[in-house]
């Protein structure tokens, strides 16, 4: 819409209601559309990416997209598979040197996770802080959400840049609906 010289306007009261994915693999097929049509979009635009011509969305917002929701997700699952490397290799380490036991590496990648973790907290605090009716009590989900939710991701994306990479045609799929959601119950809330 920018580019054909629109403005978009945004709606904070604005409501939508859609039903989630009730299960693992639910949720992983709708995040693989998600992120396939994100890549789509991306591409499709690409000639917008870094160009002040097009303002934030040309300089922050597709940026932004292509580093943290692509890039990153897809280096993400290396950062996690290299402490577990650590953490495998610093047990077999000590149950082969007890005495001579250096766990320094360890010690070290540890240190680099902790700061990956706070650089990833610190960012959702932002997020926090710059939503004023926030729930701050969710922020500390975040965590756990690192463990679980994360190599979910992780899979999904890895699996759409792969699939984009070899260029099958890809439908949409057909989600499971299942109404389950009481709208009234939701209003209240």
């Amino acid at each position: 819409m920018q580019k054909a010289g629109y403005h978009t306007l945004f709606d904070s009261e604005a409501i939508a209601w859609t039903e989630a994915p009730d299960s693992a693999r639910g949720l992983a097929r709708q995040r693989f559309r998600w992120a396939y049509g994100t890549l789509q979009c991306l591409w499709k635009h690409r000639d917008a990416t870094f160009r002040p011509r097009y303002g934030a969305l040309g300089t922050i917002a597709l940026p932004q997209v292509w580093l943290f929701q692509i890039a990153f997700s897809v280096v993400s699952p290396l950062v996690d598979l290299v402490l577990v490397w650590q953490i495998v290799s610093t047990g077999l380490d000590y149950l082969q040197h007890r005495g001579q036991f250096d766990d320094t590496n360890l010690i070290k990648m540890l240190i680099f996770y902790a700061a990956f973790m706070a650089v990833d907290l610190a960012a959702a605090a932002l997020a926090f802080a710059m939503e004023k009716k926030e729930k701050w009590s969710l922020l500390w989900w975040l965590v756990l959400q690192r463990f679980g939710y994360r190599q979910l991701m992780y899979y999904v994306v890895v699996r759409s840049v792969w699939t984009a990479i070899r260029g099958p045609s890809v439908g949409w799929g057909k989600q499971d609906r299942k109404a389950t959601v009481n709208t009234s119950d939701a209003l209240k809330s």
